[in-house]
């Protein structure tokens, strides 16, 4: 029997916010077998079937988890990860969904042990999110496969060799909705300045880009093809896309604005 079956199937999520509600929930409802401990001192919700602790303090004595997984602000790594120093060093894998804390500096945190990060966005709190994940040193293939049962439970998840692909990954799916919901709401008030009522024109945003999101999902066709199917010579969405494909457009601006974000990603690890 491996090391990896004869330990706990227990997992340990640290954090319940959004995104941490989001990966219990997903846990449960994939029927991913627990126990599930969850260490959040005040939870928005509590869900039915985990086990609640206010500080790592209440969790069990005997308490082994196969795998622990971070879902704190980056901001907090600092003062959290000494009270899961022993577990990670009896064997527990820690999975870490924070922007800009690296494989290295947890492991240094914990004091060694398997580590391995993740970036979901928060589609997940849908079962629709996106996760890019990277295994750090020492992660064994069992390891790997738990994160990824756990992971995939939200939505899509990718793996990259390279950790600093993260940052970019940041940068584009994880903070990615943001833009797709900044766009809505531009979508909606330029269409109130051309005389909808502001009502009609959020629910024609919202619709809009939920149709096209769906339909670039499920087609084979490129997203330039799928663009290039709506734009007849001459008509309205050709006038529409001179303006977002001038230079000073939309691709100059999103390079921009998925520069600063991945700016913002590596200087959280510093």
């Amino acid at each position: 029997m491996t090391a990896a079956r004869r330990r706990s199937a227990a997992i340990l999520l640290v954090g319940c916010g959004k995104m941490g509600a989001a990966l219990l929930a997903g846990w449960q409802a994939r029927r991913i077998p627990g126990p599930f401990h969850v260490v959040e001192p005040a939870p928005s919700r509590r869900i039915k079937g985990a086990r609640f602790h206010a500080t790592p303090a209440t969790l069990p004595r005997n308490l082994k988890p196969a795998m622990i997984v971070l879902a704190v602000k980056p901001q907090a790594f600092g003062d959290v990860l000494p009270a899961y120093r022993s577990f990670a060093q009896q064997g527990a894998a820690v999975l870490s969904i924070a922007a800009g804390q690296t494989i290295a500096g947890i492991s240094r945190g914990l004091g060694g042990g398997a580590v391995l990060r993740a970036m979901p966005n928060t589609p997940a709190s849908i079962g629709r999110g996106m996760t890019v994940a990277c295994a750090g040193p020492g992660v064994t293939s069992g390891q790997r496969a738990l994160a990824n049962r756990l992971l995939a439970a939200v939505g899509e998840i990718a793996w990259v060799a390279d950790e600093m692909l993260l940052d970019p990954v940041t940068a584009v799916s994880g903070s990615g909705p943001a833009y797709v919901f900044y766009l809505i709401e531009c979508l909606a008030k330029a269409g109130a300045a051309e005389g909808l009522p502001p009502d009609l024109a959020n629910q024609l945003a919202r619709a809009t880009v939920a149709g096209a999101g769906a339909l670039a999902r499920q087609a084979k066709a490129s997203a330039a093809e799928l663009r290039e199917n709506v734009t007849s010579p001459g008509g309205t969405t050709r006038a529409a896309l001179d303006v977002l494909m001038a230079p000073d457009g939309l691709e100059s601006l999103m390079r921009r604005a998925v520069a600063a974000a991945a700016r913002r990603s590596r200087e959280l690890a510093r």
